[in-house]
């Protein structure tokens, strides 16, 4: 008899808990455990249900992600935090097993696991393999722009933005986190294994879901001179035989729309695809994805799958 696994969301009724409950639809290996609407933010109810739980994800705020841990009283509950709490803890797995066979190995046996941030899994998936193959130096002065639906915002900016009053600003690009002090940051520098932080410039936009996060790469500066084909080959074998990370041709080709590069075109999808464009001295690699999907609750059922040693794929286009 297939084994079915108890499951509960802390933080379901967020925009990351709502879209994993609607990843489960159907699913016949899992129980979903249920929180009385008024008792969601009773520590009492939240602890039994967290205990009775094979997999708990937490869709929290940072401070109520660590209080959650913390009311675990046994050795068989396996945590998914959808939060930033835990991202740069040495003890928790980092959920973004397509960086390494050593990060999906932690995946699969750990107790606890942190989901990567939106924007910094799509720099991260750029970055990582370029530092590991030794054609980005630790110490280069890297950017990072980024473009996403508001959905990323949560339910707040959801409403603003899909409300009748809907306030004129809210109609065009507005870039944010001008403090340098975005919250994906540190896990950007240190999964990477940066010397010092990106310059990061994020932007939301007036469309749903779907982000491009680019990197533009002088390639002067590099440990050498490396060509456009060299680093998109580098991108391509790094991530081979990955199956929600995939890499374009160099330039985009057919996948570029009229040399375009929208950013909602993978909505819905728990898909990543890199690109390489540019030429020998100015190389841009830049990734798209869905800030839901492989930028939270995508990448929160895919760590769970492998973790209790299921296809991937399992639930997730």
């Amino acid at each position: 008899m297939k084994q079915s696994y108890k499951i509960f969301i802390d933080g379901g009724e967020g925009t990351t808990g709502l879209k994993i409950h609607e990843r489960f639809a159907g699913r016949q290996d899992l129980e979903l455990l249920h929180i009385d609407e008024e008792k969601r933010k009773d520590p009492q109810e939240r602890k039994k249900l967290i205990n009775q739980s094979d997999i708990t994800f937490l869709c929290l705020p940072d401070a109520a992600a660590r209080e959650a841990v913390a009311l675990v009283e046994n050795n068989r509950t396996r945590i998914i935090d959808a939060s930033t709490a835990h991202r740069t803890d040495p003890d928790w797995a980092y959920g973004f097993p397509e960086l390494s066979e050593d990060h999906r190995r932690r995946i699969e046996t750990a107790k606890r696991v942190a989901v990567p941030g939106c924007y910094a899994s799509g720099f991260i998936a750029c970055v990582y393999p370029l530092v590991k193959a030794g054609i980005l130096p630790t110490d280069y002065p890297l950017t990072c722009h980024g473009v996403s639906g508001y959905s990323g915002a949560g339910k707040k900016m959801i409403a603003v933005m899909e409300s009748d009053e809907k306030p004129e600003a809210c109609y065009s690009p507005r870039q944010y986190a001008l403090s340098q002090t975005h919250k994906h940051l540190p896990e950007m520098q240190k999964i990477c294994g940066l010397e010092y932080r990106p310059m990061f410039n994020p932007i939301v936009d007036d469309y749903y879901s779907g982000m491009v996060v680019s990197v533009p790469l002088h390639t002067r500066c590099l440990t050498k001179p490396f060509t456009l084909e060299q680093i998109h080959e580098t991108m391509a074998v790094h991530y081979q035989g990955c199956k929600f990370v995939k890499v374009r041709e160099p330039g985009g080709g057919k996948t570029l729309e009229d040399g375009f590069l929208p950013a909602n075109s993978l909505a819905g999808t728990n898909l990543m695809e890199i690109f390489v464009c540019g030429n020998d001295d100015q190389v841009l690699v830049a990734s798209r994805l869905d800030n839901l999907g492989k930028g939270a609750s995508g990448a929160a059922v895919q760590c769970m799958n492998i973790m209790i040693g299921l296809d991937e794929t399992t639930g997730l286009l």
